[in-house]
């Protein structure tokens, strides 16, 4: 029973990484958002570095967790 507990939080905890990671792309998209609106003063450039990170950690990163930590012997 001890493995199942381990295995169960080392689950729980991948999984609230990977949305974390999902929400911090989303914060970053808004903030690239708001630099571009004039909201942040920051330059235009951060606007798109921002808006590029914030993607790529919303889409890619996670599926590659996922994909990492799969149990399934395809990869």
């Amino acid at each position: 029973m001890d493995d199942r507990a381990e295995a169960e939080a080392r689950a729980k905890s991948r999984f609230m990484l990977i949305n974390a990671m999902r929400i911090a792309g989303i914060v970053m998209i808004l903030a690239g958002i708001a630099v571009l609106n004039d909201v942040l003063p920051l330059p235009d450039w951060a606007a798109y570095l921002l808006l590029v990170l914030g993607m790529f950690e919303t889409f890619v990163t996670p599926t590659l967790l996922a994909r990492l930590w799969s149990t399934n012997e395809k990869r």
